[in-house]
């Protein structure tokens, strides 16, 4: 099927614009339940340490006002939370009400109440006021996004003037072995894990694709750029195989 303006990626498809923010639905419905159980799979546990270092990198202080976009199961939020202690906020966002659900359950289940709510909103129209948070993080969810550039800027408009955002996303690998490795594991072993563990190989594949169809480390910081954002860099993790971008609104 040829790409037209109309049409956009689900995974290596092309389906309506319409379409897709529903098949993504579907496939985030489907992995919910399992889903942090196959992140420690998939990515031999690592994904923890990405995390930790973007929040490491995010400058939080306490008292912070954070929005942890595509928050998912909130790894990031329960650190957040810890960091901007009883005079901070951390938001935790999902599109998906399974997602969300997932997140709220495991985070009440830590303890972690008092300076978390919970916002089920679509990136590309987020409802908050201008210029509300201090740190906006979007982790291994941009790439899922409809319309990737209308969500930056949508970003940009609610963070503060001061504030950054930071978006941890599967990238492309530089060195070529790693990169031919990446793509055999992606392609052969990963759909027959969710299979195996999440009885769901067609997610997983989708998940996979996605990843080759997200834009590169130079094409992201572009974007973010035309979106607005300043003093744009990314830096390589794991070879690249994951970019953490980060952007200022000034």
């Amino acid at each position: 099927m040829s790409k037209s303006k109309d049409t956009i990626d689900f995974g290596y498809q092309q389906v309506d614009k319409e379409a897709k923010q529903g098949l993504v639905a579907n496939v985030f419905n489907s992995v919910a339940k399992k889903y942090d159980v196959m992140n420690d799979v998939m990515s031999f546990g690592i994904h923890r340490l990405w995390k930790r270092y973007t929040i490491d990198c995010s400058g939080v202080r306490s008292g912070m006002k954070v929005l942890d976009l595509a928050g998912g199961t909130g790894d990031l939020t329960a650190q957040f939370s810890r960091r901007v202690g009883p005079t901070g906020e951390v938001v935790l966002a999902d599109i998906n009400e399974a997602m969300l659900e997932v997140g709220k359950d495991k985070l009440r289940n830590l303890g972690i109440v008092s300076n978390v709510s919970y916002q089920q909103a679509n990136a590309e129209e987020l409802p908050f006021e201008d210029d509300t948070f201090d740190i906006i993080t979007i982790a291994f969810g941009l790439r899922n996004v409809t319309d990737k550039q209308k969500a930056l800027e949508s970003m940009h408009r609610v963070l503060k003037p001061g504030g950054r955002l930071l978006v941890l996303e599967f990238s492309k690998p530089e060195p070529p072995m790693l990169s031919q490795m990446y793509d055999f594991y992606s392609f052969n072993i990963l759909p027959k894990m969710g299979q195996v563990i999440a009885g769901d190989a067609e997610s997983y594949q989708y998940l996979a694709e996605s990843i080759r169809m997200h834009p590169d480390q130079e094409t992201l910081k572009g974007m973010m750029e035309t979106a607005g954002y300043e003093n744009v860099t990314y830096t390589n993790l794991t070879g690249g195989i994951v970019a953490l971008h980060r952007g200022f609104k000034f």
